[in-house]
């Protein structure tokens, strides 16, 4: 029985530790495909590269918090084309 109790408590506590880590390591990376945008503007640097990119953004926060960047491109009327999601990624990998 304690080898049992032992084989689930031991994964749990490296697994919480590990999130732990993570967390103080500055989180998960930062995607335009996959992170809402809720969570990038989070991160200063990502919000203000976000904001220099994309001025109009500030407004919609309430309203696409939930998104992802590469959701709201087709909705930004060319205004987040391909290439200002790359560049906005490339950003994000050098700042998460």
């Amino acid at each position: 029985m304690k080898l049992r109790l032992a084989s689930i408590i031991v994964p749990a506590m490296l697994g919480a530790f590990a999130m732990t880590a993570h967390a103080q390591n500055g989180g998960t990376k930062l995607s335009v495909e996959t992170t809402p945008i809720s969570e990038i503007i989070k991160n200063e640097k990502a919000k203000a590269a976000l904001e220099a990119a994309l001025p109009p953004i500030v407004e919609y926060y309430d309203q696409i918090g939930s998104m992802t960047l590469k959701d709201v491109a087709p909705m930004s009327q060319g205004a987040l084309d391909d290439a200002k999601l790359k560049e906005l990624q490339t950003t994000f990998d050098s700042v998460s």
